[in-house]
């Protein structure tokens, strides 16, 4: 009866093995970045430094702080614009670090995985 095809013993040859071996590394390369990345916080201001908010990597808001001027009953909606646009300038910022991150680790490869 004729042997059935893959490697003796079922090892994998020397190049998968090393592939495999890069991949893991990569891989816990990526989670420890990852987690650094979350750590990390991104601050954003508006309304010329009236607003200013930091949010983390996590992109989750962890400070918000509002000068006296911007609080004005009569203008309720410079004070929500202002707000929406330093929360959205600190995400974008930590949107690029991400990105920057991902950029990184595929060696520049550009785009992402088509999956």
């Amino acid at each position: 009866m004729a042997k059935r095809g893959g490697f003796p013993g079922g090892a994998m040859p020397g190049n998968m093995a090393n592939l495999m071996k890069q991949a893991q590394r990569m891989q816990r390369q990526m989670e420890e970045n990852q987690k650094e990345l979350e750590t990390r916080e991104f601050a954003a201001s508006a309304g010329g430094g009236a607003v200013e908010v930091t949010v983390n990597g996590r992109k989750e808001l962890v400070s918000l702080k509002l000068a006296e001027e911007i609080v004005d009953p009569e203008d309720i909606e410079t004070l929500q614009d202002s707000i929406l646009a330093a929360v959205n300038e600190a995400m974008k910022k930590a949107d690029e670090a991400g990105a920057q991150l991902m950029n990184k680790m595929s060696g520049g490869l550009g785009g992402g995985m088509p999956f």
